[in-house]
């Protein structure tokens, strides 16, 4: 048997590169975070995402629309669980799972079209928040139309988080054929339309308003696009607020004409005000010791890193604060009153609008509290820009340039910040609490090898659904192939991989199982049914950069552990000694390489 030692070695740079998926800081969810960097550093080495396949260049700045490769794919996620917030839906989201209901029970080749695909969905659910839907989302946003239904740009150029299920769209593909889902958008489509016209005018009436507060038509940007699509198959407490380059994207789901027009217009503040304080980055730069304030505030790593984004969200918060509905009435005077009775109704109205500033001010202090320190600033730079004729893009150059940064320290000094952040709709998911297998990856790439091992043994005993069973169990005989490797089991690593190649579907496990398993063959010399593996790791390829170059390397050259030498093996060997069993360990391997 191979020593400990040698099949340690075979595990190599997988157990860190196949860890837990725990979201990193500058990628994932939003891919805001590209262009925002793009933007203040100018470094010619970040690349933009391309726009996606809805955004039209020669189309409207502000458009509102649906989108197919959307509604395919929100169909999708509804055929396989996703059961968020049905209940509240649109009366077409049941219509259209009790069609693609009675299509899976009329035909065989559509419920094995749908079990592929729900199974793929199955093994990439790794949050369980709204995140795993957000990035199926953003990759139909970069999908054509059927019947092609392909990604519109090269994946180097799409946004990070739909790079990670890109796998699906064949399947995708596959069952929207099997169950007719165009036939069935034919069908609805004319609901769509209805729900847009709903939309127009509180959507146009919004976004008038909320020009006319910033002095600035929306004209003002040209080659920017923000764009709202409808998609009733989602959820109506999710909204979806995407920034791709320089295209603002908002996905939602309307309810009898009504969405959630504050997160809409949250995102059409950042479409707006995020050019204006972009370009005055290096001005911005010098409020870098307010960081050292907020250090202890419940705010995402992005505000606490960089001045600009806590600026922009900032002055946003400013804005939302001074135009916001306070649910106090405006006082008007009554016509036609007496001269001598005026000062009274005065007083009145001054009473009510003390009131309502009292709210406002109430609102702009929690979001202090929050982190965002520079809203009281902008709230009173705000109130001076109302009384002055110039637009924000002619006063917020004034408003950069002459802040006081020691006074706004002091002042972010005397805050006592909250414990818990609030929701953004243009924030990524929550740290979550590893668990189960993710707890098992996450304790194997620690060293931590009997943990890994107990978490995942457990997770083979648990009965869950088909699917997700399936999923987690050939995940776990993954995880448990590794701990043997380490522990220097290799019948066991070796029949644990195969399980996993038989009863997965997902192309990550896929790939590294036939790489680990032509490694240990390497190691067993053996070289030809080692490349044999190598090819199949790069048939089923992830897309992921580290699977590509590990499988690259074993076609090119024998995985190596330093000491062991096949052609010193090849002299020991008798020549009538028989041929080991494809991956069965041979014996004469040296016990301690060097």
């Amino acid at each position: 048997m191979l020593c400990k030692l040698r099949f340690a070695a075979v595990l190599g740079i997988g157990v860190l590169c196949l860890g837990v998926n725990i979201p990193r800081a500058a990628a994932q969810s939003q891919p805001r975070a590209n262009a925002q960097n793009s933007s203040s550093s100018g470094n010619p080495q970040i690349q933009l995402e391309k726009a996606p396949s809805l955004v039209d260049p020669a189309g409207p700045t502000i458009s509102l629309v649906s989108s197919e490769p959307v509604f395919l794919m929100a169909s999708a996620l509804n055929a396989c669980g996703y059961d968020e917030g049905l209940d509240e839906s649109a009366a077409v989201r049941k219509r259209v799972r009790d069609d693609m209901n009675a299509a899976l029970a009329r035909s065989e080749d559509a419920r094995n079209a749908r079990d592929r695909m729900c199974l793929y969905i199955a093994q990439h659910r790794m949050t369980g928040t709204e995140k795993d839907v957000a990035q199926y989302v953003s990759l139909a946003l970069y999908l054509t139309p059927p019947p092609e239904l392909e990604t519109s740009v090269e994946l180097t150029e799409m946004p990070p988080d739909s790079t990670q299920v890109v796998e699906v769209v064949p399947l995708l593909k596959a069952f929207a054929s099997a169950v007719d889902l165009h036939g069935t958008w034919l069908t609805i489509h004319h609901v769509y339309d209805d729900e847009i016209s709903k939309l127009h005018d509180p959507l146009s009436k919004m976004i008038f308003n909320t020009n006319l507060y910033l002095k600035m038509p929306a004209a003002t940007y040209e080659g920017r696009r923000f764009i709202v699509v409808i998609e009733p198959m989602l959820s109506p407490k999710m909204v979806n607020a995407r920034i791709y380059g320089t295209d603002y994207v908002v996905v939602l789901s309307p309810v009898n004409g009504q969405i959630r027009m504050n997160d809409v217009r949250h995102t059409y503040l950042h479409y707006m005000i995020e050019p204006l304080l972009l370009t005055r980055a290096n001005a911005i730069d010098r409020m870098q010791p307010i960081l050292k304030e907020i250090r202890e505030a419940p705010l995402e790593f992005r505000y606490r890193s960089d001045t600009v984004l806590l600026a922009i969200e900032c002055l946003i918060k400013a804005i939302e604060a001074r135009t916001m509905d306070t649910g106090i009435p405006d006082y008007k005077i009554p016509a036609g009153v007496e001269r001598s009775e005026l000062p009274r109704y005065q007083r009145e109205r001054q009473a009510v609008e003390q009131k309502q500033e009292a709210v406002r001010l109430a609102t702009v202090h929690h979001d202090m509290t929050q982190g965002f320190v520079l809203t009281q600033y902008f709230y009173e730079q705000m109130i001076q820009f109302e009384k002055d004729p110039a637009s924000l893009k002619d006063s917020i150059g004034e408003m950069v340039y002459s802040m006081d940064v020691d006074q706004q320290v002091h002042r972010a000094r005397q805050i006592d910040f909250d414990k818990q952040a609030d929701e953004d709709v243009l924030s990524r998911s929550k740290p979550r609490k590893l668990e189960g297998l993710d707890l098992a990856e996450a304790r194997l790439a620690t060293g931590d090898i009997g943990t890994a091992s107990a978490l995942a043994r457990q997770a083979l005993t648990v009965h869950a659904d088909a699917l997700q069973a399936t999923a987690d169990n050939a995940r776990a005989n993954f995880i448990l192939a590794r701990a043997a490797i380490l522990t220097g089991h290799a019948e066991e690593a070796i029949t644990r991989f195969q399980t996993t190649l038989a009863t997965t579907r997902e192309p990550r496990l896929l790939a590294w199982s036939h790489i680990y398993l032509g490694r240990m063959l390497d190691l067993e010399c053996k070289r030809d049914q080692a490349i044999a593996e190598y090819k199949l790791a790069l048939e089923n390829r992830d897309g992921q950069q580290d699977t590509r170059l590990a499988a690259e390397r074993g076609v090119k050259g024998p995985y190596a552990v330093k000491g062991h030498s096949c052609e010193e093996d090849d002299a020991d060997n008798e020549p009538d000694s028989p041929p080991a069993k494809p991956g069965q360990a041979q014996h004469n391997v040296p016990a301690k390489p060097q």
